[in-house]
């Protein structure tokens, strides 16, 4: 009898951690979020059909973008930390010249970091890692 009943005791188990427990993995709205990833993708490729193309420097306390190409007003970064979101941040970047931008930049974890560079407007999307 002991054997049914351990079935039996793990079953409910495995019930109730499948109840109380959110799966993570599937999202609700998956459809929509399919077309915003169409959208970042279209605005990646306005990036290359634009000719641009950037270089990413982080160091002492500056963040600094080289932008080649047409250079918009003012640039925003988000910075991504790839296993820590509360790390996330999203910088403005004053242009310092011509192509040039920068921001002061706080101390970052170490680790691999997404750094995407979007237009004011977000029209287009330049992505780079960055550790």
């Amino acid at each position: 009898m002991a054997g049914p009943a351990a079935v039996i005791v793990a079953g409910a188990a495995t019930i109730w951690i499948a109840v109380a427990s959110a799966d993570g993995l599937v999202a609700e709205d998956y459809y929509r979020q399919g077309l915003a990833i169409n959208k970042v993708l279209a605005r990646e490729e306005a990036a290359r059909a634009l000719g641009l193309s950037a270089r990413v420097d982080l160091k002492d306390g500056h963040l600094v973008v080289i932008l080649h190409g047409q250079a918009p007003e003012a640039l925003f970064v988000h910075l991504a930390h790839v296993t820590r979101a509360g790390h996330d941040m999203r910088l403005r970047l004053a242009p310092a010249a011509r192509g040039v931008y920068q921001a002061d930049l706080p101390p970052l974890p170490a680790g691999r970091w997404r750094i995407v560079i979007e237009d004011p407007r977000s029209t287009w999307r330049i992505a780079k890692e960055a550790s």
